[in-house]
Parts: C-alpha cells; structure tokens; sequence
C-alpha cells in the first residue's frame, strides 16, 4: 500500500504545529546531542556553542529539516518515491561526516518533537506517517553519499 492521503494530511498538520513554536527546533537538536554528543561539530551553528542555544541559522535548518520530510510525504503520496530538490544534499553529508547511525539519531529525535508538537493530537498513524516520510528522504539522501 503506498503513501496515502491521510498519511499526507497528518505530516502537514502536524508540521504546521511544529512551525508555531520555534522552541521545538531547539528541542530537535537538543535530543539529538543527547543521543550523538560528538554530532554537535556536524552543525555549523552548534559548533561553538555551550549546548543548544537558538539562533536564526538553528531555525532554518530545522525548518528545512522538516520540511524536507513534509516534502517528502507529498512527493510519495503523488509518485510514490521522493527526489532530492537538491542535489548537494548528499555532498554536504559526506562534508560533515554524516554515517548511518546518524539518520537513525536524526529521525529518533524528529518523531520525538512531533510528538511533543502534536499534543493530544499524537497517535502511532501520525507516528508511521512521519516514519514513513522520513526514510524515504534518509534513503534519497544515502543514495546521493553512495
């Protein structure tokens, strides 16, 4: 069964929830750090700085972080595969010496902002749906370092 219309509207709802606080960006790459300490220096913006603090530079990558999966959601839901809208995407991983245990901290860490962004709107659907999304990107994104 491919991606489907609910699925869609669940990532894109929730989206938008994550987009009205931009506290939740920070809370992204705070569960981050916790899980991969050393990932801090893959981030041009945390690199200097004592822990996660925000900046402009933090919420846009999160922007783009999650946006980037929500794009995703779209583009299986009309094809059923997701392409890269940027094909320096791979290049900039292998710069940063992004490796596969990476995208598993990285989607850990998403699902669990979702979750606190959505509230009492959370629920495993909504779980899969972003799951689903994202893996799709993370195997677009491994294609392009391979």
């Amino acid at each position: 069964m491919g991606f489907t219309e609910k699925q869609e509207a669940l990532v894109n709802s929730s989206f938008e929830s994550f987009k009205q606080n931009p506290g939740y960006s920070v809370l992204f790459y705070t569960i981050i750090l916790e899980k991969a300490p050393a990932a801090k220096g893959m981030f041009s913006f945390l690199k200097d700085s004592a822990g996660v603090q925000d900046s402009p530079k933090l919420q846009v990558h999160a922007g783009k972080v999650f946006g980037m999966v929500r794009d995703s959601a779209a583009q299986l839901r009309a094809t059923g595969g997701v392409v890269l809208g940027d094909a320096t995407l791979g290049a900039i991983h292998i710069q940063n010496g992004v490796v596969d245990p990476h995208f598993v901290v990285v989607k850990e860490a998403l699902l669990k902002t979702i979750k606190e962004s959505s509230g009492d709107k959370w629920s495993e659907e909504l779980s899969t749906a972003w799951e689903v999304a994202y893996d799709a990107l993370a195997t677009a994104i491994k294609k392009a370092m391979s």
